[in-house]
């Protein structure tokens, strides 16, 4: 039960994050981008060089290729699926295994 609630922390933790680096990233980089004129205000967590990381594109982005990315993934599989599995068997051959098997015995 303890490892449950380890992981249930975690997760939570982690959602947190997510909620507060997105909020950075999308809507507060928006605002000083747009009606702050400021678009240099997350100068101060400098994570990668040469990269704003905090812009609020990326965020828009970033979502929308992981989203095309989940269903192109998930047609792939499906398309593979029906490709590996094989036919099924007729109704009309099934029926007339049963009514061979009613008879034998």
């Amino acid at each position: 039960m303890a490892k449950d609630k380890v992981i249930g922390a975690i997760v939570m933790i982690v959602g947190i994050l997510i909620a507060i680096i997105y909020t950075l990233g999308s809507i507060v980089d928006l605002l000083f981008d747009t009606i702050w004129n400021n678009p240099n205000w997350d100068n101060w967590v400098p994570l990668v060089p040469l990269i704003d990381w905090l812009d609020w594109r990326l965020f828009v982005v970033a979502p929308m290729w992981l989203l095309v990315l989940l269903i192109s993934i998930i047609a792939i599989w499906i398309g593979y699926s029906m490709l590996t599995t094989p036919a099924p068997v007729p109704l009309e051959e099934l029926e007339e295994e049963l009514a061979a098997e009613e008879e034998s015995e």
